[in-house]
C-alpha cells in the first residue's frame, strides 16, 4: 500500500485544491457546532431552570415535555423533520437557509441533554443557598441569576464538556441535508480521488483536534471557575 498525501494539493476541478476544500468544510463543521452549542446552552439553561420551579407546576411540566420530546427522537430524524417537514407545514421556513435549520435541529436535540444537566446541577446545591438569597430579599429571578445558576454551571462543567464534544461529533449529521461540512467532504473527495485512506485519516485528525481543543477550553474554564472547598450535595440525578 502506498500513501499519496499529494492528493491534497491536487485541483478538485473547481480551481481549488482538496486541502482548501477540506479546510472550508472544517469551517462549516465548526460553524454548525458552535452555533448549535449557543442554541443548546441558552435553551438548555432555560428549560433546566424551569424543571426546578416546583412552585410553578405548569413550567415544570413544559420543561419535562421538552426534554422527553427531544431526547427520545433520534437526531437524524429530527434533522430531517426540520429540513423537510417543517418548511412544508410552515411555509415561512422555506426561506430559511438549510444551515439554520440544521442548527435548530442539533441545538434543540442537545438542549434537552443540557437541560437535564442544569436541573441536576441546581438540585445538587445546598438548599441553604436558596433560602439565604430569599432572606436577602432576592426575587426568584435574582436568586437564579446571581446565586443558583452560576454555582450550578460550575458543577456541571465536567458533563458539559463531554456534551460539547459530542455536539461537535454530532454535527456530522449535517451531511445528510447537503451541508458542506467535513463528513460530506470526505465522502465526495473519496469518490473523486479513490484515496479514501488519506482523506478519512485527515478528516479524522481534524475531528480529533477540534474535540481536543473543546476539551482543553472547558478544562481551563473549570480551573478558573472552581470554588475551593465546595462540595455539591448528592441528588442521585443522572446526566
Amino acid at each position: 500500500m502506498t500513501w499519496d498525501w499529494q492528493i491534497f494539493l491536487t485541483d478538485d476541478g473547481s480551481g481549488r485544491t482538496y486541502l482548501e476544500w477540506m479546510l472550508e468544510a472544517w469551517r462549516w463543521t465548526l460553524a454548525v457546532a458552535g452555533s448549535s452549542w449557543l442554541v443548546a446552552m441558552v435553551v438548555g439553561a432555560v428549560v433546566g431552570t424551569m424543571r426546578t420551579l416546583q412552585d410553578r407546576p405548569v413550567l415544570v411540566k413544559l420543561g419535562n415535555a421538552w426534554v422527553e420530546l427531544f431526547r427520545n427522537i433520534p437526531l437524524l430524524v429530527q434533522i430531517f423533520l426540520w429540513y423537510f417537514v417543517v418548511p412544508k407545514i410552515f411555509p415561512a421556513f422555506q426561506k430559511v437557509p438549510g444551515f439554520v435549520l440544521v442548527v435548530f435541529g442539533l441545538g434543540f436535540f442537545t438542549s434537552a441533554r443540557i437541560a437535564e444537566q442544569f436541573r441536576a446541577g441546581i438540585q445538587a446545591l445546598p438548599k441553604g443557598q436558596r433560602y439565604a438569597a430569599m432572606a436577602m430579599g432576592f426575587s426568584t429571578w435574582q436568586t437564579y441569576r446571581y446565586v443558583l445558576l452560576p454555582m450550578a454551571f460550575r458543577i456541571i462543567l465536567p458533563p458539559l464538556t463531554s456534551e460539547s464534544m459530542n455536539l461537535l461529533k454530532n454535527s456530522s449529521v449535517a451531511f445528510a441535508v447537503s451541508i458542506a461540512e467535513l463528513t460530506m467532504f470526505a465522502m465526495q473527495a473519496q469518490e473523486e480521488t479513490s484515496r479514501g485512506i488519506e482523506i478519512y485519516l485527515a478528516v479524522t485528525a481534524l475531528y480529533a483536534l477540534s474535540a481536543f481543543a473543546v476539551n482543553r477550553v472547558f478544562a481551563f474554564i473549570e480551573l478558573k471557575m472552581r470554588v475551593p472547598g465546595f462540595v455539591a450535595a448528592s441528588t442521585g440525578g443522572g446526566h
